[in-house]
Formats: C-alpha cells, sequence, structure tokens
C-alpha cells in the first residue's frame, strides 16, 4: 500500500487544532516515545505523530502492539493541559469513544471493551494506550491508538489470531482508505476533546455506554490479583468499572481484562 502521508490525510481533515501539527514517519520504535520526545521539545497541544510501521510498538498492560508497515495505523496524540493526573482515565476512555466511532463508519457492530479496546465481530481491531507525564509545569497525556486496518490473518501471531480482527478482515477483503480513516478518527477526537474540556466527563461517559455493551451484563474479569466475576453495574468518573460480586459485594476494577460471560454479540 501507499504510505500514509501528511498530505493524503490534511485532504480529508477538517480539525481546527488536533493535527495542524502533523509528523509522518516510515518507521518508529514507537510513536507514543517519540510524541513524549517531541512534547519535551514544546510540541504543542494537538501534536500528532503517525508511522508507517513500529519496531516496540506497545499497547495496554505491557504488551506487545503487533504493527507491519503499511497496512494500518499508529498514531500518538500530544494533549496539554491542566487535567489533574486523577483525571488521565477518562481521556483514555474519551480516546475510545471516538476511535469506536470511527470504526462503526465502516463495521457497524463495533463496541468497546472495557476500558477502551475496540471490538469487531468480538474481535480486537483497535487498542488505546495512554500516558502522562506530569515533570514540567502541567500535565502532559500523550494518547496512542493503534487500529488494525487492513491486516491479513497472516500478519497477527498465532496466538492472536481467534482474538483480533482488522477492518478489511471484517469487511470480507475490503480495504480501507488509511488516510480517509485517520482524518475521520482525528477529527471525532478533537470534537470529543473540545466537548470534555468545555463539559467534563458525563456527555464522555453517557457516549460510551451507548458503546459499551457492559452495564448489567455478567462479566468475567482477570485482576493482577486474581480473577473475579459479577455483574457490571456502572461506569465511575474515575474510569474504573464497578461490578456486584455474587455475594452481594460492590469491587471496583481498576485494571484488567473484562469479558462478557456468553460473549459480546
Amino acid at each position: 500500500m501507499e504510505p500514509l502521508t501528511r498530505e493524503a490525510i490534511a485532504a480529508h481533515l477538517g480539525t481546527r487544532w488536533l493535527g495542524r501539527a502533523l509528523h509522518c514517519f516510515d518507521e518508529l520504535d514507537s510513536t507514543n516515545t517519540t510524541a513524549r520526545e517531541m512534547a519535551a521539545a514544546g510540541a504543542p497541544d494537538g501534536t500528532v505523530v503517525i508511522a508507517d510501521a513500529q519496531r516496540r510498538g506497545r499497547g495496554r498492560l505491557g504488551r506487545a502492539w503487533v504493527s507491519p508497515a503499511r497496512k494500518n495505523l499508529y498514531v500518538s496524540i500530544v494533549l496539554r493541559s491542566d487535567v489533574p493526573a486523577e483525571r488521565l482515565a477518562q481521556v483514555s476512555l474519551l480516546a475510545g469513544v471516538a476511535t469506536c466511532e470511527a470504526v462503526r463508519e465502516l463495521c457497524s457492530d463495533a463496541a468497546i471493551k472495557w476500558p477502551n479496546d475496540i471490538l469487531v465481530g468480538g474481535r480486537k481491531t483497535a487498542g488505546i494506550l495512554c500516558e502522562m507525564d506530569a515533570s514540567g509545569a502541567a500535565p502532559l497525556v500523550v494518547l496512542g491508538i493503534g487500529v488494525n486496518l487492513n491486516s491479513a490473518i497472516d500478519d497477527f501471531p498465532d496466538e492472536l489470531r481467534d482474538k483480533a480482527t482488522s477492518l478489511q478482515l471484517a469487511r470480507h477483503g475490503l480495504a480501507v482508505d488509511r488516510a480517509r480513516f485517520t482524518a475521520q478518527l482525528l477529527t471525532r477526537l478533537e470534537a470529543h476533546v473540545d466537548v470534555w474540556r468545555r463539559r467534563g466527563f458525563a456527555p464522555i461517559a453517557t457516549a460510551w455506554r451507548a458503546l459499551a455493551p457492559l452495564i448489567g451484563r455478567r462479566i468475567h474479569v482477570q485482576e493482577p490479583g486474581g480473577d473475579v466475576v459479577g455483574t457490571a453495574l456502572a461506569l465511575d468518573d474515575d474510569g474504573a468499572l464497578r461490578i456486584r460480586l455474587d455475594d452481594g459485594a460492590e469491587h471496583r476494577v481498576i485494571a484488567g481484562d473484562v469479558t462478557v460471560v456468553g460473549g459480546y454479540s
């Protein structure tokens, strides 16, 4: 496929501030790493870093993100804000909403798996890594998003082939225009960041619930301290998932893998 260039994306981009500084690379170790370096050097709010391939792509919980060249979207965004660190999870959930909405333009069954993985047909097609740097005068967020757009099944390692997918696979071989999709995602992300900065988390939480078939469902959670099973009750403002355990007690999930018992369909 053709490389993902600034000119190709700009032809579809209608944002006001997000992506006005847009940097595209053939290959990076990690877009999040490069975005953090640019931010440390003074890159403005809304700076976007894109790579056509990553040597050391990263996902949540320290996992690697498979990043074949010229097939998918690997993007990181610099967000400068005076938002306290405890609201970092809100940015992560916000990004999940924007990404799911962009994916739904092509696959209507896309849904959010807590906190921000995007599933199509019950398989993961996008993931988000949100990192904060509070060492400067104001907190800095680097938001990394990876979307499997045109990966073939052979691009995934054996252990992921029954868990991951791409939009092209979900669309029975119909390829995705990467530049157009990137512009759509950035446009939606800017809109949600603007709302969040003006009105807080409540509108984001409402949008998240509409895209996450989770509340009221029986779920299984793999947490660092062990597994729990219960019914999903609510999404708290700090991004935690509140569930009711089988013994009636409430439990807050801060980090872990969530699976809906019986599947997401």
